[in-house]
């Protein structure tokens, strides 16, 4: 696995398509979800999911396009339901197979995906 550190913080940039299997791998390790994050980037999404143990922090980075659907974590991490509700909600993220999805009204927002106007 690559990694790069910046400022003590370790990140190993991964394809959608071995999402599932590195977090069954780390999780298999004993490492535990953070958080997951989003942001918008010229090509399409960024999102960060952050895995720690022993107090060190691992991040997983995926850069996708707008259109790209990633499979949902929640089948390893159930609380990821709360990120990936985020992402879908304010970004406009297509997520696969969400344990529990609200279907966009996770939020109450005035309008849709609003940390991504134009989708």
């Amino acid at each position: 696995m690559s990694v790069q550190s910046f400022n003590g913080r370790n990140i190993v940039p991964i394809k959608s398509s071995e999402l599932i299997e590195k977090i069954t791998d780390l999780k298999a390790d004993g490492y535990r979800l953070v958080q997951a994050c989003c942001t918008k980037v010229p090509a399409g999404f960024e999102i960060l999911y952050s895995l720690d143990k022993d107090n060190n922090l691992l991040n997983l980075k995926l850069t996708i396009p707008e259109e790209e659907e990633i499979m949902s974590v929640t089948g390893i991490y159930w609380a990821a339901f709360i990120y990936e509700n985020e992402m879908q909600d304010l970004f406009g993220v297509k997520i696969k197979h969400m344990a529990l999805n609200y279907g966009g009204h996770f939020f109450k927002v005035s309008e849709p995906t609003p940390w991504n106007p134009k989708n």
